[in-house]
C-alpha cells in the first residue's frame, strides 16, 4: 500500500483484498449496519480505516460459521456501543460457539456415516474384481 492509501484510508479494492470479502460484500455490510458508516473522499469513494480489515475479517467468520445476518447486526450495535456491552457481546458469542459445537458434532458424525458407505461400496467393488479375475482365470484354465 501506499503512501495515499495510509492518508486517505483504504479503497474499497485494498479493503476487499485485505479483508478477503468482495466490494460487493462491504457495501452490503455498510448497508446491512454491520460496518460503520465508512468515510468518503472529495469524489465520493469509500475509504476505510486500517482498523477496520480486523472487524470486517471477523464478520466474515461469524458469517462463515452460520450466524445470521440479524445477529450480526445486533453484535455489531452492541459493538458500538462499547465495553458497557462486553458482558452482552460474550454471551452471544458464547451461544454462537455451542451450536457451532454441536453442528461440528453432527456434520462428523454424518462424516462417519459417509466414510462406513465408501468402505462398504469399495469393498463390493474389490469383490467383484477378485470375482472377475476368477472368473477369467477358470475360462483360461478351460481353454
Amino acid at each position: 500500500m501506499g503512501d495515499d492509501a495510509d492518508h486517505n484510508g483504504l479503497t474499497i479494492a485494498q479493503m476487499s483484498e485485505l479483508s478477503g470479502v468482495s466490494a460487493h460484500t462491504l457495501r452490503y455490510y455498510e448497508r446491512a449496519g454491520l460496518i460503520r458508516p465508512v468515510c468518503r473522499n472529495v469524489s465520493n469513494h469509500r475509504r476505510y480505516a486500517a482498523d477496520d480489515v480486523a472487524w470486517v475479517q471477523f464478520l466474515l467468520r461469524l458469517r462463515e460459521t452460520g450466524m445470521p445476518i440479524r445477529q450480526m447486526r445486533i453484535y455489531a450495535d452492541l459493538r458500538d456501543e462499547g465495553p458497557v456491552t462486553t458482558a452482552e457481546r460474550l454471551s452471544m458469542l458464547e451461544k454462537h460457539q455451542q451450536a457451532l459445537t454441536e453442528q461440528i458434532t453432527q456434520l462428523l458424525s454424518h462424516n462417519q456415516a459417509l466414510e462406513a458407505k465408501i468402505a462398504i461400496y469399495r469393498d463390493d467393488l474389490t469383490t467383484d474384481l477378485r470375482d472377475i479375475d476368477v472368473a477369467r482365470e477358470e475360462q483360461d484354465d478351460d481353454q
